[in-house]
């Protein structure tokens, strides 16, 4: 069954009561959310809240206990893998290291998926190909290998091979993971300038808070398995929430009812 075609009067993804629990260890616990087009959406909480496993469910890498995932009104979370392939097409998914394929070069790593999903002449999948890198700042690195890339130009390369096949979606998990600072302001620039030119939407899973407010148009915050806050960042300055706005400020931690 192929995946609808896009509804402009529907949100891209309608996300209802998400749970999500290995064995005794409950991790999403009802989680609920809706992500429009062109939006970028940053999930911010503590390590270990489950802010990865949710964006996992979003392109089915791993699958809810129970709960609706819905994809332009179509509902994903029962879908096979060969119908998640069709899925992974329109929704890319940035990992935190970048994931790219040590034995090829950054040229075979970003044509890759062009050489898989279509029929492109070698031509036409070079030009793409450089122009990808030309969008993330990177020329003229065709022949170099993974490994004698620094960790900032892994993750652009990594987000020029998520833009070949022209994604509504866009997932990050930890963009700027290990990054200087000044590294990490580029990365986060390019985020934006990518979902400002090319109109896709975003979730972004981070414990960056600048690089948070940068490119987040709304911003929730997981903890204990559910959302303590889901809003845009003039709303989050007014938070009554504690733990939400102990984590924004950096405070130490303190205890706070749930």
């Amino acid at each position: 069954m192929p995946l609808a075609t896009p509804a402009t009067a529907e949100p891209i993804y309608r996300v209802r009561d998400l749970r999500r629990s290995f064995g005794d260890l409950v991790v999403l616990n009802g989680v609920s959310f809706d992500l429009s087009a062109g939006e970028s959406l940053v999930i911010l909480g503590r390590s270990g809240s489950g802010k990865t496993v949710l964006l996992r469910q979003m392109n089915g890498l791993d699958k809810p206990n129970s709960g609706s995932i819905q994809f332009h009104g179509e509902e994903i979370t029962g879908l096979s893998e060969q119908q998640l392939f069709t899925l992974r097409r329109r929704v890319a998914m940035l990992f935190q290291g970048g994931a790219l394929f040590d034995s090829m070069t950054v040229y075979e790593n970003v044509a890759f998926p062009l050489r898989q999903h279509t029929k492109r002449s070698e031509a036409q999948v070079a030009e793409r190909v450089h122009a990808e890198l030309a969008r993330v700042g990177l020329r003229q690195i065709d022949d170099q290998m993974p490994a004698a890339l620094s960790g900032g130009m892994k993750k652009r390369v990594a987000l020029a091979r998520s833009l070949i096949l022209d994604p509504e979606v866009l997932l990050f998990d930890e963009p700027t993971s290990g990054l200087d600072p000044v590294t990490s302001a580029t990365i986060a620039r390019l985020m934006r300038d990518v979902q400002t030119e090319l109109q896709v939407s975003s979730m972004v899973v981070t414990h960056d808070i600048a690089l948070a407010r940068h490119v987040g148009d709304r911003v929730a915050y997981l903890s204990a398995g559910r959302f303590r806050f889901l809003g845009t960042w003039e709303e989050a300055k007014g938070t009554d929430d504690p733990e939400f706005a102990d984590f924004l400020a950096g405070r130490e931690e303190t205890t706070h009812a749930a």
